[in-house]
């Protein structure tokens, strides 16, 4: 990132005491979203129908945010300037495909429509998935090339994956539509691995980070991406200060700067997936399958933490 980029983020970036609105603020990103987002300075405003916001919001509100008048109402009782939207069903298969696609696809259209219709928002940060890309397909997937980018063609395959582009389209649509009065972006975070999960507790797969190392095959679907929910937070921050800078709908990736794999990928990832291994060549090390550069390049950020710094030795 180049001294101008830095100078103008800086000059963008939200003031202290600026209230954000995040939609699922008791999920395992949510919750470190809104703790970063805290101990920034800002008023955290966090909408979950679940418990588990951390003390640290300045509300919550437990809203159906799939009915679009409740979206309005949240929007309207608090007038946040910013939003991040992380509200959704979390992984795929975990309820059905019907629900899932409804339940993802209409949260991002409510958040966006009321957004739009309320004038104190400024900037929207939508979450999307890797898994748009289409790996781990049933019957067969290969990447163009590695590392893997955002401009790497998408081939979602199941409602999940399908429901995340759709809301990456969505917030497109509200950008062309309302031009620039409201700034979107959306991330594509890595494989969530939240704090209590380095010391043994369950991640979304429900396995533990233990297993995932000793066992490849069970991160080898979805190339071995992972990144720290305090790193992604840090990201969400970093992204709604950089937002004016950027072009009106950005995607990005956020991952660790390291695969979730014990071997280096170049040597791990053509016995799991040997489509790519025309491709691996590219990945020397430990790097990732996935590349964050874009979100070095534009934003400066950079992911601090590792499983290797990270784990529990005694997990």
């Amino acid at each position: 990132m180049n001294e101008n980029t830095t100078t103008a983020i800086a000059e963008s970036a939200l003031e202290p005491g600026t209230r954000i609105l995040v939609t699922g603020s008791a999920g395992r990103l949510g919750r470190s979203v809104v703790t970063a987002l805290a101990e920034a300075g800002h008023e955290v405003i966090g909408v979950d129908p679940a418990p588990g916001t951390p003390a640290a919001a300045a509300a919550v509100l437990p809203a159906d945010l799939t009915d679009l008048g409740e979206a309005f109402e949240a929007m309207a009782r608090f007038r946040p300037r910013a939003v991040v939207h992380l509200a959704a069903i979390a992984t795929p298969f975990s309820r059905t495909d019907a629900y899932t696609y409804r339940v993802n696809t209409q949260l991002a259209f409510n958040m966006c429509e009321a957004a739009a219709h309320c004038g104190d928002v400024e900037r929207v940060v939508l979450a999307s998935s890797p898994t748009v890309i289409g790996y781990g397909a049933p019957h067969g997937w290969a990447p163009s090339y590695l590392p893997l980018d955002e401009e790497h063609p998408v081939a979602p395959w199941n409602a999940y994956s399908l429901s995340k582009l759709a809301a990456e389209h969505t917030m497109r649509m509200f950008a062309a539509a309302h031009g620039d009065r409201v700034r979107y972006a959306a991330l594509r975070p890595c494989f969530v691995v939240a704090p209590e999960e380095w010391h043994g507790a369950p991640t979304q797969s429900g396995h533990r980070i233990g297993e995932r190392l000793d066992r490849p095959e069970l991160g080898g679907m979805s190339l071995f991406n992972y990144i720290d929910a305090r790193d992604a937070a840090e990201f969400v921050r970093c992204l709604l200060d950089g937002l004016p800078t950027l072009a009106n709908g950005e995607v990005f990736f956020a991952g660790a700067a390291d695969a979730l794999a014990r071997e280096p990928l170049a040597e791990l990832l053509p016995r799991h997936l040997p489509a790519a291994a025309p491709h691996c060549a590219a990945l020397s090390g430990t790097a990732p399958a996935f590349s964050s550069a874009k979100a070095e390049a534009l934003l400066g950020w950079r992911p601090k933490r590792s499983w290797r710094t990270e784990l529990s030795t005694e997990v």
